[in-house]
């Protein structure tokens, strides 16, 4: 039986910090999608379309858009050695999780502007784009790392991360 050990600082490493420093950096360009898009939406002057006029629709739409981004960002970067082979399923956990993570944002964003009358685009930026954002993020990186992407999970492919 050949034991090997592997420092604490190396493991927690490559357990965690690796993958929450490069879904990082698909999220900052993410965010970048979904702040760009939602603001875009929320001064355009056309017709009166809920994605338009309606904060939760812009941000609905922004969201949708900067998903399908971070799904590709994280299948083939962040989480590449532990993808599902079964690729239509990935994508629909990957949906699932951001959907939660998305309730999360509208849920603030629904709070600020139609509870508290806080109604503003600079407002409206704090409640989705800060507050709603880092909240679903924490939650959306847990559904990843756990459910998603789980090497125990179901169908995932190449190697563990514990190897």
């Amino acid at each position: 039986m050949t034991v090997t050990t592997t420092s604490v600082p190396k493991r927690i490493w490559t357990n965690l910090l690796s993958y929450f420093l490069k879904f990082g950096v698909v999220g900052l360009i993410g965010v970048g999608i979904d702040v760009g898009i939602f603001n875009l939406l929320r001064l355009a002057d056309g017709p009166d379309a809920w994605w338009i006029t309606a904060a939760l629709g812009a941000k609905f739409v922004s969201t949708s858009v900067a998903i399908v981004f971070n799904w590709l960002g994280n299948r083939y970067w962040t989480f590449r050695k532990v993808r599902h082979k079964h690729v239509l399923r990935e994508f629909v956990e990957f949906v699932a999780a951001s959907l939660i993570g998305l309730g999360v944002t509208l849920a603030c964003l629904g709070i600020s502007h139609y509870w508290l009358g806080l109604t503003t685009l600079l407002e409206d930026n704090i409640s989705a784009n800060i507050v709603g954002l880092v909240l679903g993020t924490l939650v959306r990186f847990v559904l990843y790392r756990f459910w998603v992407w789980n090497p125990g999970n179901r169908g995932a492919t190449g190697v563990s991360i514990n190897d």
